[in-house]
């Protein structure tokens, strides 16, 4: 077995990334000597000592962070700010500073200037999830050939990418770097306006008159059900996520209000053609998904 990558790490937010990030560490001793936990409320980091997925926990921020050379943010990406100023002072010389977040150019924006002199900052992005959080709902095989995209500032430390893209491929994950504004009109289209819709869809269901509701939840076939999972993702995540990723999102959200139109014409008009052919290409996107591995 490798030897650790680092001697300490320190997750700053315990939920599905943290605390998968955590049991990854602890059962397989290849990312770090010792695992630091924190969360904004002692409930949670005693369910963390309960489930034994850190060597230590700590409710108090700068606490957490003294003395590790690594400290990964997992928390939602509007937290981000108020973490780094808090942590600041007490970042160990040397240590290298990460995140998980979905958005990138808020993360640098919010924790860049924050970082002190000698502390590297290398933000990243695993895409890897499920619709739970929580330190319970973490699991060792969460990252596995899944990918996680580096977003370094120009001049970051190689060596310092590096450790953190090995990191990753210690958990499992594909490694790719990408410049932060590419990254996010990326995610706006993969991943935040498949939520924003989901969550949006799901609202219209709730508005209903209650019998139809009722006859909606009562046969809601498989393709509503898929909506829902998403829809049961962690609130004040994706509500920081969309916010911090607002142009990429309304962006794409336009292009798509605008493709909705055109397949509302085509079914008002019977172009079945028109209709056949976005099928299709739906369905080609899917096999294409599952030839890569990522379906």
């Amino acid at each position: 077995m490798p030897e650790p990558l680092f001697e300490r790490i320190a997750l700053l937010g315990i939920g599905l990334i943290g605390s998968s990030v955590a049991r990854i560490a602890r059962e397989h001793g290849h990312l770090a000597r010792e695992v630091v936990a924190n969360a904004r409320t002692q409930a949670t980091l005693d369910r963390v000592v309960h489930l034994g997925i850190a060597d230590r926990v700590e409710l108090d921020v700068a606490r957490a962070v003294e003395g590790a050379d690594c400290v990964m943010l997992c928390a939602p990406v509007g937290a981000y700010a108020d973490l780094a100023l808090a942590i600041a002072p007490h970042l160990a010389p040397g240590a290298i500073l990460t995140d998980v977040g979905s958005t990138k150019q808020s993360v640098i924006r919010d924790v860049g200037p924050l970082v002190p002199a000698g502390v590297h900052f290398v933000p990243a992005h695993p895409l890897a999830g499920t619709e739970y959080s929580g330190p319970d709902a973490g699991f060792t095989t969460l990252f596995e050939g899944r990918w996680c995209l580096l977003t370094p500032p120009p001049g970051t430390d190689a060596m310092a990418v590096e450790k953190v893209a090995e990191l990753w491929r210690r958990c499992g994950s594909l490694i790719e770097v990408m410049e932060p504004a590419h990254h996010d009109r990326v995610l706006a289209i993969v991943s935040h306006l498949p939520h924003l819709l989901a969550f949006t869809i799901c609202g219209t269901a709730d508005d209903l008159a209650d019998e139809s509701r009722q006859q909606v939840l009562k046969f809601a076939a498989s393709g509503f059900r898929d909506f829902t999972r998403i829809a049961s993702s962690d609130p004040t995540m994706w509500r920081d996520v969309f916010l911090n990723n607002r142009e990429a999102l309304l962006e794409m959200l336009a292009r798509f209000t605008e493709d909705a139109q055109a397949m509302a014409r085509a079914v008002r008009w019977g172009d079945g053609e028109y209709i056949e052919d976005k099928i299709m290409r739906g369905r080609a996107i899917r096999r294409s998904l599952i030839e890569l591995k990522q379906a």
